[in-house]
């Protein structure tokens, strides 16, 4: 975004074979198809919202195949042991997480989600809580055992298993005697999920149990009661997991009773210990099916990878066998989910190995529609706003939390709202930035993002350098350091191709190794910086040049980066201005953020997003699609977004207006993908 002249009504030519071949690798393979039939298990689950996910040990994660298939497949995990009890509090109040962080902090930076397993059970348990007597003494160990690991993890888990096999089997459906139940009674349960939703708000806590599959039996009838009287009185639960532990016979016929019965209570559902024996392909895709056919059943994880993973290791229970190879039963599982298997073998190919149109659900053309003009700038006594620009946006907590520029002749600064539904945008209060330590003075095209090795929220910008603050609490305005700056100065390069344009729009996303600093010039580059994980923010160094063209115009500015969820892909987007003048976006995709980047949808007849693609049901406001911001899958430094049904808010203005370039009067709206077919 470059605040400091107007760009008017230039025509810009359309973009040459030439030029576009300067930002592909002659040979790249063709990123994406029409198709959105993913070829793995959590690329296909992600069509339908949905996730795939497996049991992961830490102690495993040295093994290329375990981790090549992990990688590959599932868009989460579940760490087998990790979380427990006798793992993370062996002494009380001593507490370890070195297993648990590896599995975490690996999975976040591959933008896979991650089930907590389990915060209370009475197996797996420490010898000197299950000695406790005194029931006040153990009240206090619960409550701060769940306290300490879900607080660890707090804005890294989506779901919690909160508590694990209450319940006894049998006829009783009463709750199983344990040291808990023994000492605290029935309460115990209700007690620690008040406590896990103190602790970790944004998280889905579940409750977690085996055998209450049938929806005839006394055990899931008692479970359904607990669930109701919950929901019932306010208890904070939200979802309800069904291990499925099955047989060779599979689910019982009465499974998506089982489901849909608890979905109506208004909790989801999620399968989380799936693993059937002999693993039969009839019998992995009655349980998919099921799960399929309730909306509000959100995710299916298998207990483990390849069979030789597995507790049942002698019954063979898995979709992959011990070398890593896919069963029959993978297929009907992917089948089933609506997924075509690949026609190769590719069943041991590490990560990262595959073209990435193996697992892409991008289409190669798109059609949006846009909302109305949603945020307006809203000026008060010491704020005189003509334009609200370049948002960046996510999801958190329940509420979406959008930060803006906000421009006048006079300059730029940042501007802060939050919101639950897109219908409250318009109302919501605006937080000017410049009376936090952000201050006054020229910031503008933020991006914020949650970094979660280091549990900070991180709002990146523009400042004349690339600048950034941070704050542990993204819904507090006023929590916000002091801007520190990326760079010492303008790296040589970009010093030395950038002629007579501007340094602007900053933009960061990270892998499991590295973090990388995007940036545009206004003369046609687009470049790239890199530091590691371990040393972000500091140590950006190695600026390159990733993509440039000999038409400023076609390669102008506002560069998004985006990790697609479940596949092995980055979709690159870049605003350029058309041969009418108006704003546009080009897109291109790529296996690794180091490129290559192959066109996606990057021309005037066939756009990312622009006026020619886009309808207006509200009535056409803009004529410009600009700088703006995906709304993503996650809200973390991978910067992970849904590989269909996208949305994208931008910054559009009225067609007519002219004047000052910093004065003109952009809107926000908000471009809903029409042409998805999941």
């Amino acid at each position: 975004m470059n605040p400091q002249k107007r760009l008017g009504r230039r025509r810009a030519s359309v973009l040459s074979l030439l030029a576009l071949a300067a930002l592909v690798t002659p040979g790249a393979a063709t990123a994406a198809t029409d198709a959105v039939r993913a070829s793995t298990l959590g690329a296909q689950a992600a069509q339908s919202g949905r996730y795939f996910g497996a049991a992961v040990a830490a102690g495993k994660l040295g093994d290329g195949t375990y981790t090549g298939i992990l990688d590959r497949e599932f868009n989460s995990v579940t760490p087998e042991n990790e979380m427990k009890w006798d793992a993370t509090e062996r002494s009380r109040n001593s507490f370890t997480f070195g297993s648990a962080d590896q599995i975490v902090n690996r999975a976040t930076a591959r933008g896979q989600r991650v089930r907590g397993h389990t915060l209370v059970w009475h197996s797996q348990l420490p010898s000197w809580v299950s000695s406790i007597t005194d029931a006040n003494t153990l009240r206090s160990v619960m409550n701060n055992h769940i306290t300490t690991v879900a607080s660890r993890y707090k804005g890294r888990i989506h779901s919690w298993d909160v508590v694990n096999e209450a319940f006894a089997d049998g006829s009783s459906s009463q709750h199983r005697p344990s040291v808990f139940q023994n000492l605290l009674g029935n309460g115990f349960i209700e007690q620690a999920f008040r406590t896990a939703r103190s602790a970790d708000p944004a998280a889905k806590l579940c409750y977690n149990d085996y055998n209450i599959e049938d929806w005839n039996a006394a055990k899931t009838q008692g479970v359904y009661r607990m669930v109701r009287d919950f929901k019932a009185r306010g208890v904070p639960i939200d979802c309800v997991g069904l291990q499925a532990h099955f047989g060779a016979g599979g689910p019982p016929s009465s499974f998506q009773t089982t489901l849909s019965s608890f979905a109506a209570l208004g909790v989801d559902v999620q399968i989380t210990e799936l693993d059937i024996a002999q693993a039969p392909t009839s019998a992995y895709a009655n349980t998919v099916r099921a799960c399929m056919n309730v909306a509000r059943c959100t995710g299916i994880t298998v207990w483990g990878i390849r069979d030789s993973d597995s507790w049942r290791s002698g019954e063979n229970p898995l979709l992959f066998d011990r070398n890593g190879n896919k069963k029959a039963a993978y297929r009907s599982t992917l089948t089933t989910m609506g997924g075509t298997a690949a026609t190769r073998r590719a069943d041991a190919q590490p990560a990262g190995s595959r073209s990435p149109g193996s697992a892409a659900a991008l289409p190669s053309r798109f059609s949006w529609s846009s909302s109305g003009s949603l945020i307006s700038p809203k000026s008060d006594a010491t704020h005189n706003i003509a334009g609200i620009k370049d948002p960046t946006v996510v999801q958190y907590n329940g509420k979406y939390h959008v930060f803006a520029s906000t421009a006048n002749a006079s300059g730029y600064n940042l501007v802060y709202l939050n919101f639950s539904d897109w219908s409250q945008a318009g109302s919501a209060t605006h937080h000017y930035l410049d009376r936090s330590a952000i201050g006054a003075g020229y910031r503008a095209a933020p991006e914020v993002f949650y970094y979660a090795p280091q549990r900070l929220w991180y709002l990146v910008y523009q400042t004349g350098n690339a600048s950034y603050s941070t704050n542990p609490d993204i819904s507090n305005p006023n929590g916000w350091s002091a801007p520190r700056n990326f760079y010492s100065s303008m790296p040589d390069i970009i010093r030395q191709n950038i002629g007579n344009g501007y340094w602007v729009d900053m933009w960061v996303i990270c892998d499991s190794a590295n973090c990388y600093l995007f940036s545009s010039d206004d003369n046609g580059h687009l470049y790239r910086s890199q530091t590691t994980v371990g040393q972000f923010p500091n140590g950006f160094t190695n600026t390159v040049i990733v993509a440039q063209d000999s038409n400023k115009y076609a390669l102008w500015e506002a560069s998004n980066v985006y990790k697609v969820q479940g596949s092995n892909q980055y979709l690159l987007l870049v605003e350029a201005i058309g041969s009418d003048g108006r704003r546009w976006f080009r897109s291109w995709t790529a296996s690794s953020l180091t490129g290559s980047w192959t066109p996606l949808a990057a021309s005037e007849s066939n756009p990312f997003a622009r006026a020619n693609n886009t309808t207006f049901p509200a009535g056409a406001w803009t004529r410009d699609i600009s700088h703006g911001e995906m709304i993503r899958a996650g809200y973390d430094q991978t910067l992970t977004i849904p590989a269909c049904r996208l949305q994208y808010l931008y910054q559009g203005m009225n067609p007519n207006a002219s004047g000052d370039y910093n004065s003109l009067p952009w809107r926000l709206g908000l471009l809903t993908q029409t042409n998805s077919t999941c």
